[in-house]
């Protein structure tokens, strides 16, 4: 299981340079609006110390990562919502990612043209929340009529459940408000899944800097004024600086160390926007080892060992028995398998068992 993010912004705030630095793909990314024409898509792998760690104590043939898939989607400008740009295509694609990094940008750089003239923060970010509004609020009213009167029939539960949260809804968007503003239950997202509303997701800011903040304890101005949204919206802000992010991408691995120790990072910035996206859905970790490969594993936070064996195949879910488990940290402590079972910390769990991320499992299953 992965999860598809799609990258959204103003044109030319950097949102194609920081995808092909994730995936290594190469995007267009030109000084001009709407270079990105059709979205481009790219798996990336998740870093995970853990695995390498793993691997010390059970020798694989391969390690397999988790990956997640980032879509990065053209440029939104005002009036995408009426089709202005590239329009409602765009929109379209948008409605199928899981969630949204929102590329902000945080630099000044007469050499890059702004599309409205100037570097502000708030104003790109109410540009593209407003067009996403407007677009939610006219899938919303083109249903809402016809599902009301269903309602009020009273004959139909599920239709006056759905209006229960679309009234509300609609109100917000009128409002202008986006759906997550509502702050909505998972069992009330779920009775207005297919109206597939894009400001009910989750959303993450990324704050592309110049090459000079990197490193600064302080942030920009800019990047103030984001951290201020938000805060009063409870999203994530991830700082990176797409320029530098794409240099370190055409490193061979021997050579990013050095380059980064340089830059003073301990890390590439992309490898937070990945685990920022992440913690944004709610998403964890469990490996599974053996001779063969050792593997990580993408579940949903709270969910029971028979879901995440269901990852592997549907097969171990219907099946499932028992499943062996033990923590990375147990691994760490007691260096092998064995020395774990020897110390009891090698655990045999049932149906009801609650994976914790970093658990390591193996499944007895029977079909």
């Amino acid at each position: 299981m992965g999860f598809q993010c799609g990258i959204v912004g103003l044109p030319n705030v950097g949102k194609s340079t920081i995808f092909n630095a994730l995936t290594s793909a190469k995007a267009e990314a030109a000084n001009y609006p709407f270079c990105t024409i059709d979205p481009n898509t790219g798996i990336v792998k998740v870093p995970d110390p853990r695995l390498t760690d793993i691997a010390k104590y059970i020798p694989p043939q391969k390690l397999v990562p988790a990956s997640m898939t980032f879509v990065d989607i053209a440029g939104l400008v005002k009036g995408a919502s009426k089709g202005e740009g590239l329009g409602n295509q765009f929109l379209g694609h948008i409605r199928e990612t899981n969630a949204i990094a929102h590329v902000v940008r945080c630099f000044s750089d007469p050499n890059v043209v702004h599309v409205d003239g100037s570097v502000d923060p708030l104003r790109d970010i109410s540009v593209i929340d407003t067009e996403l509004m407007f677009a939610d609020l006219d899938t919303v009213t083109k249903r809402f009529t016809t599902l009301q009167k269903t309602a009020r029939a009273g004959n139909d539960k599920k239709a006056a459940a759905v209006m229960g949260v679309l009234e509300p809804v609609k109100a917000a968007l009128e409002a202008g408000k986006p759906v997550r503003s509502l702050n909505l239950s998972e069992e009330e997202l779920a009775l207005i899944h297919d109206f597939h509303l894009i400001t009910a997701k989750k959303v993450m800011y990324v704050a592309n800097v110049d090459d000079k903040d990197i490193g600064s304890s302080e942030p920009n101005e800019y990047v103030k004024k984001l951290m201020a949204i938000a805060e009063k919206e409870k999203s994530p802000v991830v700082q990176i600086c797409g320029k530098i992010e794409s240099e370190i991408a055409e490193l061979a691995d021997e050579e990013k160390a050095a380059f980064l120790a340089d830059m003073g990072m301990k890390e590439p910035g992309l490898n937070r926007v990945i685990r920022a996206g992440y913690d944004l859905l709610g998403l964890q970790t469990y490996f599974t080892a053996g001779e063969t490969e050792v593997r990580a594993w993408t579940i949903q936070k709270g969910w029971k060992a028979p879901q995440a064996a269901g990852v592997i195949h549907t097969d171990f879910e219907k099946g499932f028995i028992k499943a062996e488990v033990y923590h990375y940290d147990d691994l760490m402590k007691h260096k092998s398998e064995q020395g774990i079972k020897d110390a009891g910390a090698m655990r045999l769990e049932g149906k009801e068992y609650v994976v914790r991320d970093g658990d390591v499992m193996h499944f007895r299953f029977a079909v």
